[in-house]
């Protein structure tokens, strides 16, 4: 059955970025070796500290899309609510927490 993540990234300052995705290992890899371009690039955005599994794909989206137009301090609620502490859910994953320079 193929999975589907909603997932909350965010920085030291905690700067959010809410995607979507069908595979979190490598999506996480591709965000701390700074390879996506854009908004999560731009902010050194590589540390999860939220996420959510989905079956179906439209699901998934329609909830990332709900997220995003949340109020900030509702995302915040939500993150807190399972993760108190901020903690990076990728630490143990096997990738390198900063981005590679190159």
């Amino acid at each position: 059955m193929k999975e589907y993540y909603v997932y909350i990234i965010t920085n030291r300052v905690k700067t959010l970025y809410i995607g979507v995705t069908n595979n979190l290992v490598r999506r996480m890899y591709e965000h701390k070796k700074g390879m996506i371009e854009g908004f999560s690039k731009r902010y050194n955005l590589t540390k999860l500290v939220y996420y959510e599994i989905y079956t179906n794909v439209q699901e998934a989206i329609r909830r990332e899309k709900q997220l995003k137009n949340w109020h900030r301090e509702w995302k915040i609620n939500l993150i807190e609510s399972l993760n108190p502490g901020w903690d990076d859910l990728s630490k143990d994953w096997g990738i390198d927490a900063e981005p590679s320079s190159a």
